[in-house]
């Protein structure tokens, strides 16, 4: 009985079929190598884990630690101390405000019960250092600081360190606390120093009413120390930004000025 072959088809040669086996066997090699290296490194891994186990634990424990430490921190010592700090602050705000509103003598006195403290119930400076990083605490120091500004005389050193040290996050109080830094080294004779002061609480809190006068300050201070390219800078601003401020004829005129001894 005869044998056919089905078209097209053809016998594979010993050689050819002998490289076919070759590739797949090089394959099966190759793909048990792949494995033979991820079940070392695994095994590596699994070294590693077991012999840092501890040191990984005490890693892991410290961060929960950490973050639940963090939490009743803010729960039971920091809210509580907020609370504390402001029933602490009635009446030291109430002799400051008497004297923010004081025209006579009494005004520095005012400000000295203020910053000491009446009737059994801390001062300012007292809930400053008490509740330091709380509110209340942050707000002691700004006041402090402006007591002491407006105090004035040999005070003055205490009125910059204070407005220094308030760190809150109210812009406003910021850049009021800047310009009284300031002041303050204008009334000690530091006008050199007082510019940079002038032009950051210009900078930190910008608006129409107080930010040209910051800057007609820094201008001033800067015109008075012959730093007249700052001068000109902090005029020009106030020119073109604030046309229409209280400050804008003065600065207009210290303009034509410092452009004039600039040349």
């Amino acid at each position: 009985m005869a044998t056919y072959n089905k078209r097209g088809y053809k016998p594979k040669s010993k050689p050819e079929k002998d490289d076919q086996d070759e590739l797949f066997n090089d394959s099966d090699s190759t793909t048990a190598e792949v494995f033979s290296t991820l079940d070392e490194g695994a095994s590596k891994t699994e070294k590693w884990l077991e012999k840092n186990q501890k040191f990984i634990i005490i890693v892991v424990a410290l961060i929960a630690i950490s973050a639940v430490g963090a939490w009743a921190y803010n729960q039971f010592v920091m809210k509580p101390k907020q609370i504390e700090a402001f029933s602490e602050t009635t009446e030291a705000n109430k002799y400051y405000d008497l004297a923010l509103n004081s025209t006579g003598k009494e005004k520095d006195s005012l400000y000295n019960v203020a910053l000491q403290g009446a009737n059994g119930k801390y001062g300012l400076l007292q809930i400053a250092e008490e509740y330091k990083g709380t509110d209340a605490g942050n707000l002691a120091t700004y006041q402090a600081g402006m007591a002491y500004l407006n105090i004035g005389g040999d005070q003055l050193q205490n009125a910059i360190d204070y407005l220094k040290a308030y760190e809150g996050g109210d812009s406003v109080l910021k850049s009021i606390a800047q310009a009284g830094i300031g002041d303050a080294l204008v009334q000690a004779g530091q006008t050199g120093d007082a510019i940079s002061y002038y032009m950051d609480a210009a900078n930190t809190n910008q608006n129409e009413f107080s930010t040209p006068k910051y800057l007609l300050k820094a201008a001033q201070a800067a015109i008075t120390t012959g730093d007249y390219s700052t001068a000109i800078t902090a005029l020009e601003q106030i020119e073109e930004k604030y046309p229409d401020a209280v400050e804008a004829k003065t600065a207009q005129v210290l303009l034509g000025q410092a452009q004039a001894a600039s040349n």
